[in-house]
């Protein structure tokens, strides 16, 4: 295998029958390949906390004949992310800034049209219907991708009794999350290039205590659906330094207004006791724009300027 993605594809088919010293190797250059890559086998393991002959062995095990194949294809993961920053100048540079803009936003929608064309509506149906079935549902979102998970816990809460949004620095704190996870909930994972090995973790981990297990991904090939029965796909791909997650936004957007639609009497109740809540304990006094009359206003500046030159 000559790609790029060679050795990110070697971790993701061979991640559930690693070791768990593996599996902390596995995480660690998932997310520091750039940095890994300058480090001896004996360095790499002192910084993950495990052996050298660990990380020799996980080297051989990916199919590799020893470490320093296995550095050299790290290395090629790492002109592959240089290459992207040069096909952003190719596109980018032969346009004027003036032109950035609609063409940024063009290159959005062309995203969301792929999206609209190629994902699959009744999977997009079991996703909603296994969430309105959950007892508790989690959200995680790592990265980039969290301001997303933020985004669509916040409106499940207006909708769902218990929803629980995942916030972690380790897998640890993840696991300590999910601890009562089981076969009544469901779990939706958001990952995109590039992807989260902590996500990753945490829908293998939910899929081991037989709760559902829901991925917004950029393709079939994701490893974030080694683990998932449902997987929505949504394109991120652009010629940029910085993947574009407007289509999946706006795939979660369509997931919030289906299951609305499914919840409307229980979603106007939410909302008619919010607006009480916000009533009764001023919470946007403070932060509402104050709009003032603007005639009021020029009149008391004019009283104000006579007064001044008597």
């Amino acid at each position: 295998m000559s790609s790029t993605n060679d050795l990110m594809s070697r971790i993701n088919e061979r991640y559930p029958a690693l070791s768990k010293g593996q599996k902390l190797l596995a995480a660690y250059i998932t997310d520091n390949y750039d940095k890994a890559v300058f480090l001896t086998a004996a360095k790499l393991g002192e910084v993950v906390g495990v052996s050298e002959s660990t990380v020799v062995r996980f080297a051989m095990h990916l199919g590799y004949k020893g470490y320093p194949q296995f550095q050299q294809a790290m290395a090629e993961l790492v002109r592959g992310k240089l290459n992207s920053v040069q096909r952003m100048e190719d596109v980018y540079g032969r346009i004027s800034q003036s032109e950035i803009l609609a063409t940024v936003l063009q290159s959005d929608a062309d995203r969301i049209q792929e999206t609209l064309g190629t994902i699959d509506e009744q999977t997009f149906e079991l996703a909603v219907d296994s969430i309105l079935k959950a007892r508790k549902i989690y959200v995680v979102g790592i990265r980039s991708c969290a301001p997303i998970a933020e985004f669509l816990a916040f409106y499940l809460n207006l909708m769902m009794e218990d929803v629980q949004l995942l916030h972690t620095t380790s897998s640890s704190e993840l696991f300590e999350q999910m601890l009562h996870i089981n076969k009544e909930d469901v779990i939706i994972g958001i990952s995109f290039p590039r992807y989260s090995m902590r996500a990753l973790k945490a829908m293998e981990f939910a899929n081991s205590r037989k709760a559902k297990v829901i991925t917004l991904t950029d393709s079939v090939h994701s490893p974030m659906n080694l683990y998932s029965s449902c997987n929505l796909i949504a394109h991120s791909d652009m010629s940029s330094i910085v993947d574009s997650l407007v289509a999946p936004l706006s795939v979660v957007n369509a997931l919030i207004m289906a299951l609305c639609m499914k919840r409307q009497k229980k979603v106007v109740k939410n909302l008619e006791l919010l607006e009480q809540v916000w009533e009764e304990y001023q919470i946007y006094g403070t932060d509402e724009i104050d709009y003032i009359d603007d005639s009021i206003e020029m009149r008391y500046a004019g009283m104000e300027r006579k007064e001044n030159r008597t």
